[in-house]
């Protein structure tokens, strides 16, 4: 089988998110696609399908390395990208089915725009709880109320103060006794530019297009942004893999985009 890897939300090679994409999986197993995942150990590992749905131009798998997600943004802009590339799909306006639904996507030549799925405002969450959660303290924090939020994938959210930021360290016991399903965005927004983390599963992802997404959301609904609003997202800063992420949202949509670039392919034996 024939592998590709990705970074995603960048333009310069071995930074942003890595992505592993796996072609002709029409007859694995979840299982056989989730041990695949594991062995790349990448935060996600997708496998582009044949479409089932009227008006979808392609499928798509996304696989952690413990459990398949209905969406995510990083897989979504690079595997887009792929296919495009490879002659699949053409460039322009294209529709993603995947667990979540058909999405609409935007190819170009250097990346993706994705839109979102769902928008879901969530259950507020204890703000000191959450900041203990990632070893920062109430004066850490910023103005906004923490709570749940979701365009597709839902997180929750901690507004701190800029320089806090770079502070936060994850304990996952704490999460989890915290309220936090999914994963945790920890982010600074001022004047439209963004610089955030995000935690998940104990670890820490470099760049997080479905997070970026919730973060409009809960931006809006939190009257941090206007209801139509550009956002820049810098993530992956503290792991040395420099991601940017460019959101757009307006009562008709929320949407991310990326710039993807192509670092390695080869050949995959099949898990049995």
């Amino acid at each position: 089988m024939r592998f590709d890897v990705l970074d995603v939300f960048t333009d310069t090679p071995f930074t942003g998110n890595q992505l592993a994409v796996v072609h002709g999986a029409d007859d694995l197993s979840a299982e056989q696609m989730r041990t695949i995942a594991a062995e790349f150990g990448y935060s996600e590992t997708t496998f582009p399908l044949p479409p089932t749905q009227p008006g979808a131009d392609y499928r798509v798998r996304i696989f952690t390395v413990s459990e398949e997600l209905p969406f995510a943004g990083h897989p979504s802009v690079g595997t887009s990208w792929l296919l495009a590339r490879d002659g699949v799909i053409g460039r322009g306006p294209v529709v993603q089915e995947c667990l979540a639904g058909l999405l609409p996507v935007v190819v170009d030549e250097r990346g993706a725009r994705i839109s979102g799925g769902r928008r879901t405002i969530g259950p507020r969450l204890d703000r000191a709880a959450l900041a203990a959660a990632v070893g920062l303290t109430v004066d850490d924090l910023s103005d906004v109320d923490s709570g749940v939020a979701g365009c597709g994938l839902e997180f929750a959210y901690l507004g701190v103060r800029p320089d806090a930021v770079g502070r936060a360290e994850p304990d996952r016991r704490a999460m989890r006794e915290a309220g936090i399903e999914h994963g945790l965005q920890v982010f600074s927004l001022v004047d439209g530019q963004a610089h955030v983390r995000v935690f998940v599963d104990g670890g820490e992802d470099a760049a997080t297009g479905s997070a970026a997404l919730g973060m409009c959301v809960f931006a809006v609904d939190r009257g941090l942004i206007a209801e139509t609003a550009d956002v820049v997202v810098r993530q992956g800063i503290e792991m040395g893999r420099p991601s940017t992420l460019y959101c757009s949202v307006s009562p008709e949509a929320a949407t991310v985009r990326g710039d993807v670039v192509h670092v390695a392919s080869g050949q995959l034996t099949i898990p049995t």
